[in-house]
């Protein structure tokens, strides 16, 4: 995802500056107009506003700290955004390395996939100070196509489980019912189009195949372990824990397509 974002950027005109471990990806952007850093303090010296985009809570901790991390060249006065799907904690402890370090950590969660990001409609849950929020919007508008301010540093990634506890049980949902429909004789292609026409209609039910049910374990796995720290049973999420396994990329194909997923 970041590698659309730091096109939309330099299309805007704004100085870009690029590190992935995807050498392709860095030089695509650098033929582009941007600037390739070597490490990481590199790349956070050179930046006023630095976008972190990584799968898991241990990827954050990897990029953020110690000798070789961001933290290490944070210039005083910038910001971090944390744009993964992590725990609030994650967050207050990198907010409370880079204090130190006279930087500003928001947690920016991203809803709307490679798609939206392609499309420069991606939608931020922003936690943390409004006003350093604010301060960095123009950074913002180029890749988005809205900012939600949810609260204190850690409930943009509150909000971003929500959006992933609704994403999944969604797909679980609509697997269920498309496959049920085709048992009862009616093809799933024309259930989906009478669906899109209903209340039901939902981004998921239009876009269920391209989408590659790659992070479900981790992203329910997140959930649990925040409703846990308030007592709070998921039952629901529990069912589409169990039946994730069983849906994969190659069944909705098959299923989409009017093909019997199980022939």
């Amino acid at each position: 995802m970041g590698r659309p974002i730091a096109e939309h950027l330099l299309d805007s005109g704004a100085p870009t500056t690029v590190l992935d471990l995807d050498r392709a990806t860095v030089e695509q952007v650098v033929a582009r107009g941007a600037q390739a850093a070597s490490t990481l303090p590199e790349l956070a010296a050179a930046s006023d506003v630095v976008v972190v985009i990584v799968p898991s809570d241990d990827d954050v901790r990897r990029v953020c700290f110690g000798e070789e991390g961001l933290l290490a060249g944070a210039r005083p006065g910038s910001v971090l955004l944390i744009s993964a799907s992590v725990r609030p904690e994650t967050c207050d402890e990198v907010a409370e390395a880079a204090r130190g370090r006279g930087m500003d950590v928001l947690d920016a969660a991203l809803t709307g996939g490679v798609r939206g990001a392609e499309a420069g409609k991606i939608n931020l849950l922003v936690g943390g100070d409004e006003a350093v929020l604010d301060r960095i919007r123009p950074a913002l508008a180029p890749w988005t196509v809205a900012v939600h301010h949810l609260g204190p540093l850690g409930a943009g990634q509150v909000g971003k489980t929500v959006n992933n506890l609704v994403h999944w049980a969604q797909i679980a949902a609509i697997h269920e019912a498309l496959l049920l429909g085709q048992r009862l004789g009616v093809p799933a292609s024309k259930a989906r189009a009478a669906l899109s026409d209903s209340p039901v209609a939902s981004r998921t039910l239009a876009e269920i195949e391209q989408m590659r049910l790659t992070w479900w374990k981790k992203d329910i796995d997140n959930a649990r372990q925040m409703a846990a720290t308030i007592d709070y049973e998921l039952p629901v999420t529990d069912v589409v824990y169990s039946l994730m396994p069983g849906i994969t990329v190659e069944r909705i194909a098959d299923l989409v397509n009017d093909r019997d997923p199980d022939a």
